[in-house]
């Protein structure tokens, strides 16, 4: 009876123990993004965004009584970087989620890596083939493409803007926005005079912007990220050109308006709400948070919060609701999201189900202008 006794005692302890030991760990968290190099205007705000969120979960005391660990490596824009980084996320840090990256090319070529390891990935980046067709275990959080092109076709139409010239940088991003661009074309009566291309790295655009000055083209909308598109801007001023031009999401932030200069002005591009948030309607039921987000990113780090730090911000708020619900394994978090439901995020109110893993519609853009270097709600 006493050995009987003494083996549960022991028993009772060693399980006490572990218990103990697992609730001292802290929940591992990868995040791979572009902190330096060309698209560290993306990269940059979102590794303080999901710093941020890491910092005031700890403050709060964490989640279920456990501090939130956040390992951040840089891409530098570089998709093998980013696999090589993901690889060392899963093996060597052991994380139970990442969130990023940073680009549609990046996160394309980490998409088999978390897939064979089964690992949750909350990706920043907006290219549609991301979660279509849906993955179990890859969700995003920044706004389809799809969903941007129909917000500046739909004013396109309304402006009776019916021809226009397309200028598209040759990467993922680009290539998926020109998908879109082309295929919802014919539905609101778009008809495309001029289809260029350009390279990422391209310093110079004056050639395909000189071929659509010489139609009939009523418009100009070029999809990229910065700084080819300021360089559009810049060059289109410089020809002269005074077709209206317009932007992809991927250049909203106050970046572009840096880069183009003089030449921003005018451009008008679809947008998350939060750079514009001051100006929303009180009815909005997103005002709220945009305001509270873009004053706690601008008191840390002295400059607004913007467009693509929200992204960081509802990956991390969107992982922290999810293991809330339930365990912190990577199957439990994965099944967790797939239930979030009207998540109010800085890009929008998400919902994902197990048919859906982009979790916003139309609604999450507004179409913005940019005047005297600010933005203006187009109405």
């Amino acid at each position: 009876m006493k050995r009987s006794a003494a083996a549960f005692c022991l028993f009772v302890f060693t399980v006490a123990w572990a218990t103990l030991c697992q609730a001292s760990q802290p929940i591992r968290i990868g995040a791979l993004f572009s902190v330096t190099g060309p698209p560290s205007f993306l990269g940059e705000p979102e590794r303080n965004a999901a710093q941020m969120v890491a910092d005031q979960i700890n403050k709060g005391g964490g989640i279920k009584g456990r501090q939130v660990q956040l390992i951040v490596y840089d891409t530098q824009g570089d998709a093998t970087k980013a696999v090589q980084l993901a690889n060392k996320l899963i093996k060597d840090d052991k994380v139970v989620a990442i969130i990023g990256p940073s680009t549609t090319g990046e996160t394309m070529a980490v998409l088999p890596v978390v897939e064979k390891a089964g690992i949750p990935l909350i990706s920043c980046s907006a290219g549609r083939k991301i979660t279509e067709p849906v993955n179990h275990w890859v969700f995003k959080t920044a706004q389809n493409d799809n969903l941007a092109v129909t917000r500046i076709y739909d004013y396109l139409q309304k402006k009776k803007l019916t021809r226009v010239a397309l200028l598209t940088v040759s990467d993922g991003f680009g290539a998926s926005g020109r998908e879109q661009l082309k295929a919802q074309a014919a539905a609101h009566g778009i008809q495309l005079l001029v289809d260029e291309t350009y390279g990422p790295k391209d310093t110079d655009m004056t050639a395909q912007l000189t071929k659509i000055k010489g139609t009939k083209a009523d418009a100009v909308i070029c999809w990229g990220t910065n700084p080819g598109p300021a360089v559009i801007a810049r060059n289109a001023k410089q020809l002269g050109l005074k077709l209206p031009l317009f932007m992809s999401h991927g250049v909203s932030s106050k970046k572009f308006i840096d880069l183009a200069g003089d030449a921003a002005e005018g451009v008008t591009l679809p947008s998350g709400k939060v750079i514009v948030a001051d100006v929303l309607p009180a009815s909005d039921p997103q005002r709220k948070w945009l305001i509270s987000f873009v004053k706690e990113y601008q008191k840390l780090y002295k400059v607004e919060g913007d467009h693509f730090a929200g992204h960081a911000w509802d990956a991390m708020m969107l992982l922290k609701g999810a293991l809330e619900k339930g365990d912190d394994t990577p199957a439990a978090i994965a099944g967790n999201l797939e239930k979030t439901k009207e998540f109010h995020g800085i890009g929008g109110i998400f919902t994902y189900s197990p048919t859906d893993h982009a979790g916003l519609t139309k609604d999450a853009f507004v179409l913005v202008e940019i005047k005297n270097k600010d933005w203006v709600l187009v109405k």
